[in-house]
């Protein structure tokens, strides 16, 4: 069957910044609705309902994370996988890998599921969430893990076909999934006031939608990554090696996402308006970090199919001009931030209080996008290749050891919320020297699957 007739893209050949750019841009668009999902939540929560409904909602986004952090982590390393074999053509192999991945996803959703229902009450009290706010905060919860199953199966389904060069597919369906979430919420928080609950409903229809489409376009299409549902079964040398790439960012996802529910309780300890500050902030946050992500993103895929197809020149110059892409869009994003913030935090809440904090998290942040700038690029570009341990290292060091021993100090010698705020860009700032010196001195093709395959 031949790989190349269908609407995927092979990023092989032709100018790597428009490979780059339109492999990049639907991702990012979609990305962009996919965050819509909590953001919409967030609006509609914090204008019908309340701050502390808005802080309720914010304060989960860690304990969210710790779950599907793994998934996200593993689903990266699937797709290196698939990529690489996917630019060596081996049909064969991007087949069972394929098939692997769904089969690992549903297995563990299962119990992840399971899991997260009875730890509800365990990560709210972790995170030190106030009493006015945790009732909220674990209906939101429960309501959402219920929905876990459909979230993961989108977020496999859709790095497969990102894995193989389709970014567009996915755009389309979290457009419609996003359309429906913003409906359900207006029609469930705003017409029928069932407060938190649902938006939490909303989302998670939402994502079961998203999770159909996706499942529904792998198995009509005719190309070697077709998911054939009697063939769903674990084979064990892909599974190995999609443990292999993916399972050092799983760990180092899930365990930052987790260290992050301890740095939460940081910022719960200044009250709910600081929550709702924070909150508002953090969406903004996610929505500005997009394009960066997603040009990381995109040079992951680009350097998984140039390494398989043997170009280790071009997947060099690819990671030279995406970090010059990503250095020019964080200046901007930081630039239109410190001008337009207190209107932008508006659209959230009007509280006078609530936006005094988004102001001070928003304006502390934004000037180190610079540093995700380039360490999304070098950390994909060094995943893409099958490098993923000494990265996850790196990033696991300075996100979670150096972050909670600052978080610890300052908030026992001097707890201002400016240098709790700090806590974050100065792991990201850490991060990126690092991970620059690594990168410089490590051969990039040492870890990719065939090199790893030769030596088995």
């Amino acid at each position: 069957m031949e790989s190349s007739k269908n609407k995927s893209k092979r990023m092989t050949e032709g100018s790597i910044f428009k490979c780059l750019l339109y492999f990049a841009l639907p991702l990012m668009i979609g990305n962009f609705f996919q965050q819509l999902y909590n953001t919409v939540d967030s609006i509609i929560v914090g204008n019908f309902v309340g701050k502390e409904a808005l802080a309720a909602i914010g304060s989960v986004d860690s304990i969210i994370n710790t779950y599907i952090g793994f998934f996200v982590g593993l689903s990266a390393g699937a797709g290196v996988v698939i990529s690489q074999y996917y630019g060596a053509t081996d049909d064969n192999n991007v087949h069972k890998a394929v098939h692997s991945t769904i089969a690992i996803t549903i297995l563990m959703a299962i119990g992840t599921t399971i899991i997260s229902l009875f730890t509800t009450d365990i990560f709210l009290a972790i995170s030190k969430v106030p009493e006015d706010v945790w009732p909220e905060a674990k209906k939101y919860l429960d309501i959402y893990f219920l929905g876990l199953i459909g979230l993961l199966l989108y977020n496999m389904g859709s790095g497969i076909l990102r894995a193989v060069g389709d970014s567009k597919h996915p755009l389309y369906f979290l457009i419609f999934s996003a359309v429906t979430n913003t409906i359900l919420d207006i029609i469930f928080v705003a017409v029928f006031k069932f407060g938190v609950s649902g938006a939490a409903y909303a989302t998670i229809i939402a994502q079961g939608l998203s999770a159909i489409l996706v499942l529904y376009t792998l198995m009509k299409t005719n190309d070697c990554y077709k998911i054939v549902i009697n063939k769903i079964k674990l084979y064990p040398a892909l599974v190995k090696q999609i443990f292999r790439i993916g399972l050092p960012t799983a760990l180092q996802m899930m365990i930052t996402a987790f260290s992050n529910v301890f740095v939460q309780s940081y910022i719960n300890s200044f009250g709910s308006a600081a929550m709702a500050g924070y909150s508002s902030y953090n969406k903004i946050d996610k929505f500005c970090l997009l394009p960066l992500q997603s040009i990381g993103l995109a040079i992951t895929t680009f350097m998984g199919q140039n390494i398989g197809a043997g170009d280790k020149e071009r997947a060099i110059k690819g990671v030279k001009i995406a970090t010059w892409m990503n250095v020019i869009t964080s200046i901007v994003l930081l630039s239109i931030l410190w001008i337009f913030a207190p209107y932008l935090l508006l659209i959230f809440c009007k509280d006078a209080e609530v936006l005094n904090y988004g102001i001070i998290f928003l304006r502390t942040m934004s000037p180190f996008f610079l540093c995700i700038a380039y360490n999304q690029i070098h950390n994909g570009a060094l995943k893409g290749a099958g490098n993923t341990k000494i990265p996850m290292i790196i990033m696991m060091s300075c996100f979670i050891v150096f972050r909670q021993i600052y978080l610890f100090i300052v908030s026992k010698v001097y707890n201002h919320l400016i240098l709790i705020a700090l806590g974050y860009p100065l792991g990201w700032l850490l991060c990126t020297i690092i991970l620059s010196i690594y990168y410089k001195k490590v051969d990039i093709t040492s870890s990719s699957v065939f090199a790893h395959s030769s030596q088995e």
